[in-house]
């Protein structure tokens, strides 16, 4: 009976254990699709300013932008990496975070000075507990971004380069696909050059333009004059990747928590049917021995 006792009490912590991994892939799975609507509505914003800047990339030189100034050496690369607050969420918070590590091995072995930037609770613990402590942590806000977080890690970025601290910055993120599929990805934010924006809409020759394309095609007029519009273009375009980055996260974390609770359930299942049928048969074995004592005890008193 005591076997029995220990089984049907593992039965109960595996049922609790469903019910609170049950529990969690509702709240993900309501979550995730206002993540997704507010990752897609980022887009478009993001598609525009890069359009905008690359128009205005094309009317000037950029040389006198800090922003578009590639450095001579490259010395120091800021990492800027984005993860999740908590945990259970599958691989989603290792895997960035052990490619991350190994990034800024390889750039150390060489004598590049590596600093990091997180989002999320779960990165920085990862990278302080191995004594790296990132220069800048952003926590509490990796399931609903906000664009006070993006600014902050903008605004760092943009002074470093500006000043000559950070000659590269490199972000990492997982990328939402849909409310299934999450992808791993990394961009590098500087250093941009004009020939980048520019082909990002690059104009064809005015001679290959049909009538109508000519009369479509716009003229811009820069007032004071397009370095300086310039030079308000380049942070906010920093701060929408940043941004959009985020919420991008954000979505793909939803995701990932989602399937990893779902694949827990349906192994609490698994488990509970498992231990159930032992359960059975122990407790059949236990009648079955009883019965036969019974019957054993019965005998004996017909024989005295």
């Amino acid at each position: 009976m005591a076997n029995l006792r220990e089984i049907k009490a593992r039965i109960a912590s595996v049922s609790s254990t469903m019910q609170v991994t049950r529990t969690m892939e509702m709240i993900s799975t309501a979550k995730i699709r206002r993540a997704l609507e507010r990752a897609r509505e980022a887009e478009p914003y993001k598609d525009a300013i890069t359009r905008m800047l690359s128009h205005v990339a094309g009317a000037s030189s950029g040389t006198e932008e800090p922003l578009l100034q590639r450095h001579a050496t490259e010395k120091c690369v800021l990492f800027v990496l984005i993860a999740s607050d908590r945990g259970m969420a599958g691989g989603f918070n290792i895997q960035p975070q052990r490619l991350v590590q190994r990034e800024m091995e390889k750039l150390e072995a060489k004598g590049i000075e590596c600093q990091l930037i997180t989002a999320g609770r779960r990165p920085t613990e990862y990278f302080t507990f191995r004594g790296r402590q990132p220069v800048l942590s952003i926590q509490g806000n990796s399931s609903e971004p906000t664009m006070d977080d993006a600014s902050r890690i903008a605004t760092y970025i943009i002074h470093g380069y500006v000043t000559g601290a950070i000659d590269r910055v490199v972000i990492y993120y997982s990328h939402a696909r849909n409310r299934v599929d999450q992808k791993l990805v990394h961009e590098q934010i500087l250093p941009v050059t004009t020939e980048d924006l520019i082909m990002v809409n690059q104009p064809r020759d005015p001679e290959a333009l049909t009538e109508i394309d000519q009369r479509m095609a716009t003229t811009y007029t820069f007032e004071p004059s397009a370095s300086v519009v310039l030079g308000y273009l380049m942070p906010a375009y920093i701060r929408t990747i940043v941004l959009h980055a985020l919420l991008d996260s954000a979505a793909a974390e939803h995701g990932a928590r989602r399937r990893a609770m779902q694949s827990a359930t349906e192994n609490a299942k698994e488990v509970i049917t498992a231990l159930s049928r032992t359960y059975n048969r122990e407790r059949q074995g236990s009648i079955t021995t009883e019965l036969n004592e019974i019957i054993a005890g019965a005998s004996a008193l017909e024989d005295k």
